[in-house]
């Protein structure tokens, strides 16, 4: 069997330093949408160096890329095809805000492999700290096709239940046909984001949008509707990534009123496909 959910679990911590200033931040800005338009107040906190504020999401990608999916197919006990490979989850704890510029170390492991039948989900957590101490926790679950069936733990299915009435906001953002091709500058530089032959093989009609984008695309949506963006107030971001989205399309993103604890329900699905979701189970905690 390709994966040896022993091995892979047992494995020990990989501890790697990651560095970032404003450019990385505004690449990152830029490939999830920001700067429309281009002189916007509320578009310059985000691409403008003077009044800079790091999306939370930014997170993700800060030193390079996408640390939970490609780290977790290089750890030992795993070796499986690429083109079997979709995100299914992402999940951020925010410690502190993100600063603009920074250094710090991520420490990654695998804390579980679950056995899905038809698939295997790895979960890899990423702990980044800098010399000040805890920064953010990255938690990526990675859904690999064909590697399920071996008798293992399936894994929580638990799920949080639908958000009731009616949501309190409805946006839509548009998705450019050249977003992934600008996102992956970020460092996910998997080619099902770009190249059209590996996107067939893995089947898909054409590259799709990186789960990462439209979890950030949606983020920025939260705070620029519901927060004025005040960034500093996440907490914590999740979604399970329900469909997928193909460049060119309109996301609609529902909000609804934060509850008692600070949480903000959010569903997000495909304007042009009948409302399709495309992220699901999704929470914003607020401070």
């Amino acid at each position: 069997m390709p994966i040896d959910a022993a091995e892979a679990v047992a494995a020990a911590p990989r501890v790697a330093e990651i560095a970032w200033d404003h450019k990385d931040v505004q690449l990152y800005h830029l490939g999830i949408g920001a700067g429309l338009p281009a002189t916007g107040p509320r578009e310059l906190r985000y691409t403008l160096e003077s009044r800079l504020r790091v999306l939370p999401s930014f997170a993700t990608v800060a030193g390079g890329g996408a640390p939970g999916v490609t780290a977790a197919l290089a750890r030992p006990g795993i070796d499986v095809d690429l083109a079997h490979v979709l995100h299914g989850g992402q999940g951020l704890v925010l410690h502190r805000p993100v600063p603009v510029t920074g250094r710090a170390a991520a420490t990654s492991r695998i804390t579980a492999v679950y056995d899905k039948g038809t698939a295997a989900v790895l979960v890899m957590r990423t702990e980044v700290a800098d010399a000040e101490g805890p920064l953010w926790t990255d938690e990526a679950h990675v859904f690999v096709r064909g590697e399920g069936g071996w008798g293992g733990d399936r894994g929580p299915s638990a799920r949080p239940e639908a958000p009731a009435g009616p949501p309190v906001r409805t946006v839509e953002r548009h998705v450019r046909e050249d977003q992934a091709l600008l996102y992956r500058l970020s460092g996910d530089w998997n080619p099902l984001h770009a190249d059209p032959d590996f996107a067939r093989r893995a089947g898909f009609g054409r590259p799709v949008l990186h789960g990462l984008c439209t979890y950030g695309m949606t983020l920025k949506a939260v705070v620029d509707t519901l927060l004025d963006g005040e960034v500093a107030r996440v907490r914590a971001y999740r979604t399970r990534f329900a469909g997928v989205v193909v460049p060119g399309e309109t996301l609609s993103v529902r909000m609804w009123r934060p509850d008692s604890a600070g949480r903000v329900r959010v569903a997000v699905s495909a304007a042009d496909r009948d409302d399709t979701p495309v992220l699901a189970d999704t929470v914003v905690e607020l401070g």
